[in-house]
């Protein structure tokens, strides 16, 4: 790649975007389908509360790729009549967000303590989750780019993280507002939305991905589109890498001097937690950009780009089949349960069954994209 290639503007979607896509798709299928939950390795599980492990990293990057991307399809979204422009991106949000909801209720049906069959209620089913969040602060952020782009992106972004201090602050609880009882997040869903639709997997009623943290996580998708402009503008430069690495690091200094009154904490998204975030999003963009667009190393990106090209499937698959695995009945046991037990935990240390299980399955989702990208099958909404 000669340098007048590399000072080109970009128009298109660049390879290291999709790369960064794929990777995040992948980690994510391993994080969220140990073979116990019981045991893992602690990198593979978010923080318990405070704090920050690689897991945690995860979601918003993909809400930062989802904002890079829209930074490519912006442009023909702001050339439409207004009314088109909010007829497509209120459906994309509206059908990711059901997409996701349905995906909370599969398989639609649990079993009675005496063994029957029994249709779930769907009124209590949780109302959030990952596709919810990305439906929501999709529509948040792609409003306010229309209505007044990066201009209005970065007030936005500076405004919501930091008025997200002082409204849990004060609205959480007196001398505890950043606890899981406490914190004014959880009351503003028990009251919106009500314990029965919330997550449960903290032990009562909290959701992690509900309604006041949608603020703060929206700040990932602008920040991603605004990199994204940025990225198109300069091009696959070194004086780009250079930026990308220099904003990581002021953001990560911020984020940390921030962490001392505010905590870092992904599950109520503090603001700190958004400039952590964002700053290793620019740092593994950086790394993708230099080794795949300006020293051309591409034999190893085909993985990725596979998990990439169809995004939203695979993710959605990963979620059905370890479903359809977990309650189709082998003996006393089910198929994932057998599964597990024969071919990982019967020769294998705890954690490495639990992880190599999540591996492997992480690879069965991949032959699936596989398969759909060999017969050029490609799923948007």
């Amino acid at each position: 790649m000669n340098s007048a290639t590399l000072q080109t503007p970009i128009s298109q979607r660049y390879l290291a975007l999709d790369v960064l896509r794929g990777l995040t798709i992948a980690f994510m299928i391993i994080v969220n389908t140990p073979g116990s939950w019981e045991v893992m390795y602690s990198p593979l599980a978010h923080a318990s509360w405070h704090g920050f492990t690689p897991t945690d990293l995860v979601f918003p990057t993909f809400l930062f790729v989802v904002g890079n991307a829209m930074s490519f399809a912006m442009k023909r979204l702001a050339e439409m009549p207004s009314k088109e422009f909010y007829r497509k991106v209120f459906k994309r949000a509206f059908l990711i967000f059901a997409i996701g909801w349905l995906l909370n209720a599969f398989p639609f049906f649990d079993y009675s303590e005496s063994g029957d069959l029994v249709f779930i209620n769907l009124l209590e089913v949780r109302l959030f989750g990952v596709l919810q969040r990305i439906a929501v602060c999709y529509l948040l952020a792609a409003l306010i780019l229309y209505w007044g782009g990066i201009r209005l992106g970065w007030i936005f972004s500076i405004v919501a993280l930091v008025a997200y201090w002082p409204i849990l602050y004060f609205f959480g609880e007196s001398g505890d507002p950043y606890s899981l009882t406490g914190n004014a997040a959880i009351k503003l869903d028990l009251a919106l939305i009500g314990a029965e639709r919330m997550y449960t997997g903290e032990g009562i009623a909290f959701d992690p991905e509900g309604l006041l943290s949608s603020l703060t996580a929206t700040v990932n998708v602008i920040l991603g589109f605004i990199v994204g402009k940025m990225i198109q503008i300069k091009g696959n430069t070194l004086d780009t890498i250079k930026r990308l690495i220099g904003f990581g690091i002021v953001l990560m200094i911020l984020a940390y001097v921030w962490d001392l009154a505010f905590p870092i904490n992904k599950k109520i998204w503090t603001s700190p937690y958004v400039l952590l975030t964002v700053s290793w999003d620019l740092f593994l963009l950086a790394g993708l950009i230099w080794s795949i667009e300006i020293r051309n190393w591409k034999g190893w990106t085909y993985f990725f780009e596979v998990f990439g090209r169809n995004p939203l499937i695979l993710y959605v698959a990963s979620g059905i089949v370890i479903s359809i695995f977990s309650i189709i009945p082998i003996g006393d046991q089910n198929l994932k349960n057998l599964i597990y037990a024969a071919a990982f935990t019967s020769w294998l240390s705890p954690k490495m069954a639990s992880f190599l299980f999540s591996v492997s399955y992480m690879l069965l989702i991949w032959a699936i994209g596989y398969w759909m990208d060999r017969r050029k099958i490609y799923i948007k909404v």
